[in-house]
This record gives structure tokens, sequence and C-alpha cells, in this order.
């Protein structure tokens, strides 16, 4: 058994990867018509509270075989991929979601008028880079997540209440998407494995 002293792991681990270094882009579908793609990717940049790094789940095909149940791979799987964002004082970023949705399927009239499975629909992609805490402005990117034909499943409410006092409004979106990507980020020695 191998052993391990302070040392050999301070050199390993580094720094760390620290889940407070990130930075979220949401490329709105060209088509939403108002020019909300560079000023909602700047908003969410600004404020996303909290995101995740996505996870896959690959199923398994249980064959029973004399007596004993034989575990074969089976498909993958991509679960929802969910972001809190602080509420701006405009509701802008808000408003890009629920325009978003909107075009998928309209509250009043349960029409589709982006309803293209496509980037020029309403579908677009989504980014999540895990940042490094260093000397530059922002993070060195470390790993960028990309997931694919992404569309917003659920826009949560916002509760208000009165005695809601110092706390600024918070609400949550959840994003379907077919499957992501991965890629190493800038800095030398970090992998750049892809996933798909």
């Amino acid at each position: 058994m191998a052993t391990s002293n302070v040392s050999q792991f301070l050199q390993t681990i580094g720094q760390g990867v620290k889940p407070n270094m990130f930075l979220v882009d949401i490329k709105f579908p060209n088509n939403l018509g108002d020019g909300s793609d560079a000023l909602g990717t700047d908003l969410t940049n600004i404020l996303c509270k909290s995101a995740a790094l996505p996870g896959s789940n690959l199923g398994v095909i249980e064959v029973p075989f004399r007596g004993r149940t034989v575990k074969i791979a089976g498909d993958r799987t991509f679960d929802t991929w969910t972001a809190t964002f602080f509420n701006d004082k405009d509701f802008k970023l808000r408003s890009f979601f629920e325009q978003w949705a909107n075009s998928i399927n309209t509250h009043d009239d349960n029409t589709a008028p982006l309803f293209r499975p496509s980037n020029d629909g309403y579908m677009a992609s989504l980014f999540v880079k895990q940042l490094e805490k260093d000397a530059s402005a922002e993070g060195a990117v470390l790993r960028t997540y990309q997931l694919h034909h992404c569309f917003p499943t659920n826009v949560s409410p916002i509760d208000l209440a009165y005695d809601s006092n110092d706390q600024i409004e918070e609400f949550t979106v959840e994003w379907q998407y077919s499957f992501f990507t991965a890629e190493g980020g800038s800095r030398a020695g970090v992998s750049g494995i892809g996933v798909a």
C-alpha cells in the first residue's frame, strides 16, 4: 500500500478547484428578435448565483443468466441542468427567460413561434466554465462544458412576502439538453479530453 505525506498531497492537489469560481454563458436563441443575445449573456455572467457542472448517467440492462444477473451497459441519459439567478431591478434577465419559454409555447394562444429544434428555433447553447483563482482579472479557464441543444422547461416563481427583509429576489431556471462536451482550459497541464 502506497503511503503519502502532506507534501505529496499539496503537490498533487495544488490550490484545489473552488466551487465559487465559475462563469455561465447562455447563448439565447437567434430569433428572439430583440437583440437579447449579447445583453442576456452579459447578464447571465453577472447575475448567476449558482449552477452546476453537468452530469450524465449510463443505464444498466440486467439480464438473468443461470441464477445470476449479468449487467450490460445501456443508454446514456443527461440530467436536467439548473441555475439560480438574482433578479435585476428591471427584470431584464427574467424577461429573457420568460420570452424564450413563451416562444416555445405561448401562454395565451397555445402557439409555437420558434418551434424548430435548432439554433434558428428554440434551442441554444449553454456554456459552464470552471475558473481558477489566479492573478488574472476573471480567472483562468480550467474546463469548459458546452450543453448542446438547450431549452428552458421551467422558470420558477419568485416568492413575495412582507417579512422577506434584507434579501434580493432569486429565481431558478431548468433546462433540458441533448448532450454535453467538455474541453480543457487555457492553462498548461489541464486535461483536454472531450466528452460526448
